[in-house]
């Protein structure tokens, strides 16, 4: 049986040796992919699953449901989902079509690809101040078991269009420098071009 390695140039480690021993190394773990937005997303994601998992604890295990859980998922869900979302605005990754880009010419690919990125920042940016006046209007109306205001929920999906904005503003600013989105050029989205 030959080996594995001259089978294949690109295999450095071998699982295990001549002996029979299991040999495995850990890659260095990278965490310099991911945006302080992300933190707070992860912060907020185990504090929802910890609010299910007390939930369903409680209704399935003691027969005495909590009341006030199904109400905090819920925000925290909203909460999730809106700060969460700047992490695709910041990676532009959000759903896009790119068919439409092979067919057009370089210089009108690139004014409909600049054009797509001021309206994503025009509508980041109204949709900020859209909130800001909801949270301005009913951010003191109390929730429906809990007595806290409503503006904490309203002021987490305030705070995500803002990062939101402030991302799009830093992607639109990145494809004017380099001259050309994922949306002309698809590929560097699989190559990792975008961050």
């Amino acid at each position: 049986m030959s080996d594995p390695a001259e089978q294949n140039p690109h295999v450095e480690h071998l699982v295990l040796d001549d002996e029979g021993g299991f040999h495995v190394t850990d890659e260095p773990v990278d965490l310099s992919g991911y945006g302080w937005e992300d933190w707070i997303s992860f912060a907020i994601f185990w504090a929802l699953a910890s609010t299910v998992f007390y939930q369903v604890f409680t209704r399935y295990i003691l027969d005495d449901p909590a009341g006030w859980t199904e109400e905090i998922a819920r925000y925290l869900l909203v909460a999730l989902v809106f700060i969460g979302a700047s992490m695709a605005v910041r990676k532009n990754s959000h759903i896009h079509v790119d068919a439409l880009y092979r067919f057009l010419p370089g210089v009108a690919g690139r004014v409909l690809s600049t054009a797509v990125d001021v309206v994503r920042v025009l509508f980041f940016g109204y949709a900020a101040w859209l909130n800001w006046l909801l949270v301005e209007r009913i951010g003191g109306q109390r929730m429906a078991i809990i007595d806290l205001p409503m503006g904490w929920v309203f002021g987490a999906m305030l705070f995500g269009f803002i990062l939101m904005f402030l991302r799009s503003l830093q992607v639109t600013w990145r494809h004017l420098r380099q001259g050309f989105s994922v949306l002309e050029r698809p590929e560097i989205a699989f190559e990792g071009g975008e961050k």
